[in-house]
């Protein structure tokens, strides 16, 4: 079976790769999707952002994992890909009314796509991609919530509107 594991990941985050090492466990193929989203303005482009996905897959060893961009609705780019399984990630109860309502919305608008809830591991519950942001854009150290990886790309993009 394969699942999308959709999400902004700007930038991914420990609790990310988390979520993708667990659910690539159980499907047969794994799509890491980075929602382009035109009202949002990123720290990081879609190809940046995609570029440390991929790169996180590789050092994971994850054959069975893919990255892609969509735009426009989650549900369309599902069916566009045949896929009927939404994987969402889970740190605190906040997080499961947002991605339950989402999870029923879709289900409304496609009653064949499924979502399910994986809960982040236990050390990543408090790490959100903004809190990672900021606490890079300080100077501080992140380095037990990103790979080494985006912490460099953090630093080197902070760096640059210095």
């Amino acid at each position: 079976m394969t699942a999308i594991y959709p999400g902004s990941f700007d930038p991914m985050t420990c609790g990310h790769l988390d979520i993708i090492k667990r659910a690539a466990k159980f499907s047969d193929r794994l799509i890491v999707a980075v929602l382009n989203n035109a009202a949002k303005t990123p720290l990081f482009t879609v190809e940046e952002r995609m570029g440390m996905l991929r790169e996180a897959m590789e050092a994971e060893g994850l054959k069975n994992a893919e990255v892609d961009s969509f735009s426009g609705l989650l549900v369309d780019y599902a069916r566009s890909r045949d896929v009927y399984l939404l994987i969402r990630g889970l740190r605190a109860v906040t997080d499961f009314e947002y991605e339950f309502q989402l999870a029923l919305t879709n289900r409304m608008l496609d009653p064949g796509l499924e979502t399910l809830f994986i809960s982040t591991s236990t050390e990543y519950l408090f790490i959100a991609s903004s809190v990672v942001r900021e606490i890079a854009q300080a100077g501080g150290d992140i380095s037990k919530m990103a790979p080494d990886y985006v912490c460099e790309r953090l630093r080197r993009k902070f760096n640059e509107h210095i």
